[in-house]
């Protein structure tokens, strides 16, 4: 009413002064103006105001408690902003979920109460005689098991327990069901689990596992899988109820969810345990599962199958049951699927099972994803790989030749490349390099590739420190190898070979001296250092055979440690070293040295030795000092090679008392005849068997001295 007096006494006026108008009116109508506009505003939200004040209730009402609401009523919006909640609508989430929990906290405390007071009389049910009332009995408590609240009260009831593991073996398939369900819901908690433990559940347990009931399969071979992973001293029990050959035979099963179960059990029974290994394998249990393997493509049921034969490939009793029934070929066909943890399985049982499965055929496919695989930057697939691949190739000639035509070599030397120090890779790697490059038809070709791709520098760093004797020992054969290919000697001479094999050769030399007993052996990293010795001489008897190496190698005083190596009590030492020896007497400043050093001794020694090989390094040796002595010490030496040669058989040296008349043309070019027996023509072919041992200049005078001795 105000406004309304004001704007009736002003107005007029205004309209009045026009000739002499005052400042305050104009002030004064601007009052009442804004006066105005405020009133005809306040009127409009006034009523607003009102509507919102009786529907906030309802509001409330309607997001915290919905079904209180009067069908077909509605409450005015208050939302302006369809991007932006309301504080009621943000308050409606929280508030019904609050509400939930109280109605479940109610809800949880009245089946508490409930099943407290039916436990006692459901236990006395369950041990009734009549079945029917056990059966009834037994399908409450299943209903029972179904809230959490019943269910921890049965759980804490070890009476209760016991009744149902009893009912689970009535008979009564029914019943059966209903008791396996039970035990399968408390199994979920850690709780129940004891409870389960503690009743004697376990063998009951293993006993459905003969059931002819599926469900009833299902429930206890789960309950038994949660018992081996959560329960101490399940795996035991399991054992002793004799559930490992329960368990083999429903490998047969055709459900892959039951058998990833059933797999994952065999895994956590036989990990760590023999006995649990050999029983699986009396049970048949390598055969099925590398059938799993061929047949199956649930990734689950692949993956733990896979487990258990990662943990059975480690039982040599197990590998060649697994190898025979194909699994080499069955774990290969997964190498290339997108699930990692499956593929990191099978490489590794792959590589647990290579060294059993060495003359295995049909191993093609697998050998080339090896390859592969080779040029992986993961650490485990390539150190697999490597792995696999070095023992597949190990005295298979056919294996060795698809590796080197499938980019073998050129793979592993990337690899060892890659691998840097890490022995894991290049041990492996560097064996089965080794492998490709001896004995099989791709040999040389194998050789020249490891040249041709840069593989020798890298291949003889792995000779220097710090040393790693595993690796040192491939890497020592792998070499001797390469030298075969005479395109390799000046490389591997560049490359630095020779000195390396030096120094280790005197390295493992003292380690073996320390000890100043014949009867003991040096370890270093599992490897013998008397197999560092034979390795590193043995490749340097091979680089000896080019000019330039062998000046180098008697260089280095060599000669005398070779000499001193004759004295070994390893048989394989004295070959090696006769025969380096044997090269390095071809240069006559050499031949001085050795026979300077004593070495007729230990020579003449050697000539009686029943190793083929030993005898006739040890006579090259002998003639090629012997060029510069006397007649009559020429004379010894073939008395002494006669000697050698029947001292097996000395019935032939008689024969040569009926000696023949026949041509001596291919030794003597002026075509006279001799006369000789079996022990010429026995020294005769010893002479062709071996030409570079024996040069054309001695055969006149080796014939002609054992000629002499016999007449």
């Amino acid at each position: 009413m105000v406004t309304l007096d004001l704007f009736h006494c002003y107005v007029p006026l205004i309209y009045m002064d026009t000739v002499h108008p005052l400042p305050w009116l104009h002030y004064t109508c601007s009052i009442v103006t804004f006066f105005s506009f405020t009133w005809i505003q306040g009127t409009h939200y006034h009523d607003l105001d009102g509507q919102y004040s009786l529907t906030r209730a309802q509001r409330v009402r309607a997001a915290m408690f919905p079904e209180t609401l009067v069908e077909g009523e509605s409450t005015l919006p208050t939302q302006t902003d369809p991007d932006q909640q309301t504080n009621v609508q943000r308050l409606a989430e929280p508030s019904q979920l609050l509400k939930t929990a109280i109605v479940h906290l109610i809800n949880y405390q009245d089946d508490a109460e409930l099943a407290t007071r039916a436990v006692p009389e459901l236990t006395k049910l369950l041990a009734d005689e009549d079945q029917v009332v056990v059966n009834k009995a037994a399908l409450i408590v299943n209903q029972l098991t179904r809230k959490e609240a019943s269910r921890r009260v049965l759980m804490q009831s070890p009476q209760m327990v016991a009744a149902v593991v009893r009912a689970l073996q009535a008979g009564d398939l029914e019943t059966s069901r209903c008791a396996a369900s039970v035990l399968h819901s408390l199994s979920h908690q850690r709780e129940g689990l004891l409870a389960i433990f503690k009743s004697g559940g376990i063998p009951a347990l293993v006993r459905m596992l003969s059931s002819p009931m599926e469900s009833v399969l299902f429930y206890s071979i789960t309950t038994l899988h949660n018992l081996l992973l959560h329960q101490e001293g399940a795996k035991m029990a399991v054992r002793l109820a004799d559930g490992l050959q329960r368990m083999v035979p429903l490998l047969k099963k055709t459900n892959p969810k039951f058998l990833a179960i059933t797999t994952d059990c065999l895994q956590l029974l036989s990990y760590g345990n023999q006995e649990s290994k050999l029983i699986i394998l009396a049970n048949g249990g390598p055969e099925s599962l590398v059938f799993i393997m061929r047949n199956y493509n649930y990734e689950k049921l692949l993956w733990t199958t896979s487990r258990v034969l990662k943990v059975l490939s480690v039982c040599p009793s197990n590998k060649p049951a697994i190898v025979d029934a194909g699994g080499m070929q069955a774990l290969g066909q997964h190498l290339t699927g997108s699930s990692q943890r499956l593929v990191q399985n099978c490489l590794w049982t792959l590589r647990n099972l290579s060294d059993a499965a060495t003359k295995q055929e049909g191993l093609d496919g697998l050998l080339q994803i090896l390859v592969t695989q080779l040029g992986s930057d993961e650490l485990n697939m390539l150190t697999c790989a490597t792995g696999i691949l070095s023992n597949l190739t190990c005295n298979n000639a056919r294996n060795k030749a698809l590796v080197c035509q499938s980019g073998g070599v050129e793979a592993l030397i990337h690899a060892v490349l890659r691998a840097g120090q890490k022995e894991d890779v290049c041990e492996p790697a560097v064996c089965a390099l080794r492998h490709l490059t001896s004995r099989h038809a791709h040999a040389e070709l194998a050789q020249n590739a490891v040249r041709l791709h840069y593989g020798i520098p890298a291949i003889t760093k792995l000779l220097g420190q710090p040393y790693y004797w595993p690796v040192v020992k491939a890497t020592v054969g792998l070499i001797r190898n390469l030298a075969l290919c005479p395109a390799n000697q000046a490389p591997l001479r560049e490359a630095g070979a020779i000195p390396r094999l030096v120094n280790l050769l005197l390295k493992a030399h003292q380690d073996t001296q320390r000890l100043g007993s014949s009867a003991q052996q040096t370890y270093q990293d599992g490897v013998r250092m008397e197999e560092i010795v034979e390795g590193c001489t043995g490749a340097l008897h091979i680089l000896a055979r080019d000019p330039i190496n062998r000046g180098e190698i008697s260089s280095m005083q060599t000669i005398p440690l070779f000499v001193q190596l004759l004295y070994s009590y390893v048989e394989n030492v004295k070959r090696v070293s006769a025969g380096v020896l044997c090269e390095l007497a071809l240069d006559k400043q050499s031949a001085e040295l050795i026979d300077a050093e004593g070495a007729s001794a230990p020579l003449m020694e050697l000539l009686h030795s029943p190793n083929e090989g030993i005898a006739t390094y040890a006579a090259a040796v002998l003639f090629r000092i012997s060029e510069d002595k006397s007649s009559d010490y020429r004379k010894r030496v073939s008395v002494e090679l006669t000697h050698s040669l029947f001292k097996h058989d000395p019935a032939a040296w008689e024969m040569v008392s009926e000696p023949a008349l026949c041509s001596y043309n291919s030794f003597n070019s002026s075509g006279n005849p001799c006369v000789y027996g079996p022990c010429f023509v026995h020294w005769c072919a010893v002479i062709w068997a071996v030409p570079k041992l024996f040069p054309q200049s001695w055969e006149h005078e080796i014939v002609q001295n054992l000629l002499v001795l016999k007449h």
